[in-house]
């Protein structure tokens, strides 16, 4: 089990910034990822950026060159760095660690924030 403590949700202006942080709590086990997703009313949740255990990052085309994930280590905690928000962007966001429990892995699911955006 991991708990997940999700902060930095705002409502905020189009070309606006935020950042967004899910701190994890420890756990024996590795992580595989972590990552964020977003879920605006009425449409199914989606990749936002994803980070897995050797730094790789994957970013969904409708945020790339506008939103950054990163990583601490030491604080278990993972970043994403909104720049030029645009009312689309407006959704809850949530944070997904996922565990490497060795035969299988398993998804946690942080409460998510809310990020609004107004044109």
């Amino acid at each position: 089990q991991v708990q997940l403590v999700e902060s930095g949700g705002d409502l905020v202006q189009a070309g606006g910034s935020l950042r967004l942080s899910c701190a994890a709590s420890r756990s024996p086990f590795s992580t595989n990822e972590m990552g964020w997703y977003r879920q605006a009313p009425g449409k199914q949740r989606e990749l936002v950026a994803v980070i897995v255990s050797g730094g790789t990052t994957n970013y969904a085309d409708s945020v790339k060159g506008r939103f950054t994930i990163s990583r601490d280590n030491a604080k278990n905690t993972v970043y994403l760095q909104m720049n030029s928000l645009k009312p689309e962007d407006t959704a809850v966001y949530y944070c997904k660690v996922q565990l490497n429990y060795g035969l299988h892995n398993a998804d946690y699911w942080g409460q998510g924030t809310q990020v609004t955006v107004s044109s």
